[in-house]
């Protein structure tokens, strides 16, 4: 059965298996109760809970985080076998002195006109809770491990799966 772990190490390892993820996915709720995913280009983590990405200010995501503040980010990285669940609470910024310290060039594709653009805004997400698993991604672990599950019937354990829960403190 997966534990829950409130330690610094257990959020650290949450953080550090991210950190290098490019891309999420963000699941909000739209007005009729469905979910809705969308990838978004990770920003910046932030202390020990809070994620950012840039948004558009009036975009279908913004509204739907005003309207419904629970948030899904998922995070995969196949080469390394990691992969992260996390999830929050989403909060619309509209903050330039933010949004100027956390912009970079590439994202001028989705917004041309620059941090400044009064049609952007920040996305902070306050993480609360995370599950992850991370498995050793050699050919030769995975070769045991399909070797124990056809001659025992039985499914390796080869990784670790994990829930952390950013709300309490580490004690």
């Amino acid at each position: 059965m997966v534990q829950t772990r409130s330690d610094s190490e257990a959020k650290l390892k949450v953080r550090d298996m991210i950190a290098d993820i490019e891309v999420a996915m963000l699941v909000t709720m739209d007005a009729e109760g469905r979910h809705r995913g969308r990838p978004m280009r990770a920003v910046k983590q932030e202390g020990d809970d809070k994620l950012w990405f840039f948004t558009g200010s009036e975009s279908g995501l913004a509204h739907e985080a005003r309207d419904d503040e629970r948030v899904l980010l998922t995070y995969a990285d196949p080469r390394r076998q990691n992969y992260v669940a996390i999830s929050g609470t989403a909060r619309v910024v509209r903050d330039v002195a933010k949004q100027k310290e956390l912009w970079s060039e590439p994202l001028r594709a989705w917004f041309p006109k620059g941090a400044e653009d009064p049609k952007v805004a920040l996305l902070c997400v306050e993480m609360e809770g995370a599950e992850y698993w991370d498995a050793p991604s050699s050919t030769l672990v995975h070769a045991f491990g399909y070797l124990k599950a056809v001659t025992t019937g039985e499914p390796p354990h080869p990784g670790a799966n994990d829930k952390v829960d950013f709300g309490k403190k580490a004690g």
